[in-house]
């Protein structure tokens, strides 16, 4: 079992402040398995539901206190899995946690502008929202060693860190997994709740990012590729966000004459999804991307690293019209850090603009020195 970072205590941290937990994260990530385990230690009487359960919809849609206090009568804790798929589900909860003192409530889904629309404002000031990604090197530190996880990065940087990827025992079963994933998983929301049918376009687009991990997108090429409008190109990438399987990073300007402010990047929330959608599980020593594969990994653990740790800090890249760069950019209670990510040795060049505009040294992330930064 994978120790993942949000235990028992954590939990009951949480629900001791709030009557709600929402978690959400990309499918597969391992929501379902953290809210069943914690409910059975925690010692306390549960009503484990999921979104596809039909009695569950239909009592917890019908906005009916009667039914809904019937429903979790006897219960200290009601868990709802995929909670997204049942029609008012915010309401119904809030009138469950303003009228039934003794019930508290887990919520989980896959997909944050479903979950998010129906509980969000409902249960405002009641709730507390979590963000469950694939497995972190933070949580990874709790069994491995510095040591063991650099002997493994390799297969983390070309097969990703879902869970059942992390302890399948060979190549073969760890593909097939990530394929699975890929091609059953990955759109599943946006095609069920957005009502989209040309999926295929979708996945021309996600193959065109995976194929421009650490560059700036312009949605015109974006549009051409895919042989759609950008107005589609900016509905889809949206989509894409809110159901964790992207995530978009802006550029950091102070409006100067010389900065590029207006351009995005993309990351994937797992490098195993971009290696799945190139066809691509080469060895590192076989790669001509490796470069891409390292700014997405590290760059996504650190993200983890941040989110778990509740470390509020903006994110940013930074890169200037004469094209100097810098991959991430932390702005925390106005002070900047920059970070350069290489996967070998090599050195970095300090960029005199950045030096003298913002004071502020650039530091190198590499195979070395990756783990105090992320974990």
């Amino acid at each position: 079992m994978l120790k993942r970072y949000y235990d028992k205590n954590l939990l009951n941290e949480f629900l001791g402040k709030h009557r709600v937990i929402i978690i959400t994260g990309p499918r597969q990530a391992g929501k379902t398995t953290l809210v069943r385990l914690y409910a059975e230690e925690s010692g306390l009487r549960y009503l484990y539901v999921t979104g596809d359960d039909i009695r569950a919809e239909e009592i917890l849609s019908s906005r009916n206190l009667k039914l809904i206090r019937e429903f979790v009568a006897g219960y200290e804790l009601v868990i709802i899995d995929e909670a997204q798929k049942i029609r008012n589900i915010g309401e119904s909860v809030k009138l469950a946690v303003d009228n039934i003192s003794s019930v508290r409530f887990i919520l989980t889904g896959s997909s944050s502008f479903e979950l998010s629309n129906k509980v969000g404002e409902p249960l405002t000031g009641r709730k507390i929202s979590l963000n469950l990604f694939c497995v972190s090197v933070l949580e990874l530190k709790s069994d491995l060693n510095d040591l063991e996880i650099k002997e493994r990065l390799s297969d983390f940087m070309v097969f990703g860190m879902y869970p059942r990827v992390l302890i399948a025992e060979n190549k073969k079963d760890k593909i097939e997994y990530i394929n699975e994933i890929t091609n059953s998983y990955l759109l599943k929301d946006i095609l069920k709740f957005e009502g989209i049918k040309k999926s295929n376009v979708i996945l021309q687009l996600l193959r065109a990012l995976a194929f421009q991990i650490g560059s700036e997108v312009s949605l015109n090429e974006l549009a051409n590729t895919c042989g759609v409008d950008v107005k589609t190109v900016k509905r889809y990438i949206d989509l894409l966000e809110k159901s964790y399987i992207i995530y978009s990073l802006s550029a950091f300007s102070r409006n100067l004459r010389k900065e590029m402010s207006k351009k995005k990047k993309y990351y994937f929330y797992d490098n195993g999804i971009i290696n799945s959608l190139i066809s691509n599980f080469n060895t590192l020593d076989l790669r001509d991307d490796i470069g891409r594969l390292w700014e997405n990994f590290v760059f996504m653990e650190r993200l983890k690293k941040v989110s778990y740790l509740q470390d509020y800090s903006n994110l940013y890249f930074w890169r200037t019209w004469d094209k100097y760069e810098i991959d991430l950019v932390e702005e925390k209670d106005g002070r900047l850090s920059a970070y350069e990510f290489k996967f070998g040795e090599e050195s970095i060049r300090q960029i005199e603009q950045w030096k003298q505009i913002y004071s502020s040294e650039i530091k190198l992330i590499n195979k070395s020195n990756f783990i105090d930064f992320v974990g």
